[in-house]
């Protein structure tokens, strides 16, 4: 039996809100897992208080970890203790797959798909890379570091239906975006007058006339509106049609999703900043729920992301996997949604994948004709690039071991 020795972590100036950790274990495998957001403070909580919890903890016994690694505070939600613990998580999936040469979906118990639909999140090469996440302040327009193959945000600002033929060219023929942001920071979300509504709706319009049904529209709201500014804007959308609306209001208030759900036709979509599989029954107990969002690298990696679909699954709810953040959690999403039934569609971002994902580790999960499958080899079938861990943008890596 094979124990925990080291936990490594690495931070990189050039994406300062994503953390990677890698698990050393006694017989000299390595495993690598990923979060996202205040990176250097979950780097701090893993050095201080999760590495003595784990370290000379059997490396195989993943769900024995993952218990003992449950704090006093902060075992639900997203929270700074969760998001350490599903990057440590991932990592132990990673090294249990390379001790026994097979690929992570076949040890999360054997492939039900070996590729799976995609849909774009429509952001550009530098959505989310500051502090300030959620605000148009953090959109990326304002600081362009070189042309962008794909400006999917700015697209769908101001060039909707060449963003939609781009994506259609490529196979991909789903596709979400966020208009109403700039709406809900003027108000605190408080209160939509007709004509921001009309210019949100906008996009939307213009893509669905000139492709129609070819091109799958869902609409993102971040939990920024109180529900009856909510209500108006998802009865706007249902006119136009929406594959699904995502975090209609801000996710605190089950009962006002169910309410919501009452006038909408569109399917909601919520999850993936709540955590973990007991945090979504009581959006689940609701019934309003058309699809299930979880991040693996929020809500406890690849074992608690097993448990949050078994659960959606007892309520006939499909479930669909995050990815606007790295290409590990990207790579451990797509094994999941191999080996889950009830996996509906894969998220990615373009923008990131063709953009800077492919700078940091040594294989990504193929996309081809509008589906991803998994790279070759075993766990996650990739590595933090040597060039990576070297450079001179790489600016944290410390280290905690035993022996």
């Amino acid at each position: 039996m094979s124990t925990i020795t080291e936990l490594i972590t690495y931070r990189s100036e050039e994406h300062p809100n994503l953390l990677w950790l890698e698990v050393n274990t006694k017989d000299g495998v390595t495993g690598l897992g990923e979060t996202f957001f205040a990176a250097e403070a979950v780097e701090a909580y893993i050095h201080s208080n999760l590495a003595p919890m784990v370290l000379g903890l059997p490396a195989e016994d993943i769900e024995l970890v993952h218990h003992k690694s449950r704090p006093y505070v902060g075992f639900v939600g997203a929270g700074m203790e969760l998001r350490a613990r599903s990057a440590l998580d991932i990592a132990l999936w990673d090294a249990l797959g390379k001790s026994v040469n097979l690929p992570l979906s076949i040890l999360l118990g054997g492939r039900i798909r070996h590729q799976i639909p995609v849909y774009n999140t429509c952001a550009g090469n530098r959505y989310v890379r500051g502090p300030k996440v959620g605000s148009t302040d953090n959109f990326g327009l304002d600081k362009p570091v070189k042309q962008e193959e794909f400006d999917d945000l700015n697209s769908f600002l101001n060039d909707p239906v060449s963003l939609a033929a781009s994506l259609l060219e490529m196979g991909i023929d789903s596709m979400k975006i966020w208009p109403f942001d700039y709406a809900a920071e003027a108000t605190q979300g408080q209160f939509i007058g007709p004509s921001e509504l009309a210019k949100a709706l906008k996009p939307f319009e213009l893509i669905k006339k000139k492709y129609g049904n070819k091109m799958q529209l869902s609409a993102e709201l971040h939990g920024m509106w109180n529900l009856p500014e909510s209500l108006i804007i998802c009865q706007a959308l249902d006119e136009i049609g929406m594959r699904w609306i995502e975090d209609p209001v801000f996710l605190t208030n089950a009962d006002g999703v169910r309410e919501l759900k009452r006038a909408v036709r569109s399917r909601i979509a919520l999850g993936e900043t709540r955590g973990g599989a007991d945090d979504f029954k009581i959006f689940l107990d609701t019934g309003a729920l058309g699809l299930l969002i979880l991040d693996l690298g929020w809500c406890g990696g690849l074992t608690e992301a097993r448990r949050c679909a078994a659960l959606a699954g007892a309520y006939q709810t499909p479930v669909a996997a995050h990815d606007c953040n790295g290409p590990v959690v990207l790579t451990a999403s797509v094994h999941f949604c191999q080996s889950t039934k009830n996996a509906y569609v894969q998220e990615i971002v373009r923008a990131f994948y063709y953009g800077w994902y492919d700078e940091i580790v040594t294989q990504l999960p193929p996309i081809k004709e509008g589906k991803i499958t998994v790279p070759e080899g075993p766990g996650l079938g990739l590595e933090l690039l040597d060039d990576f861990k070297k450079r001179k943008s790489t600016f944290s890596r410390k280290s905690n071991k035993i022996g």
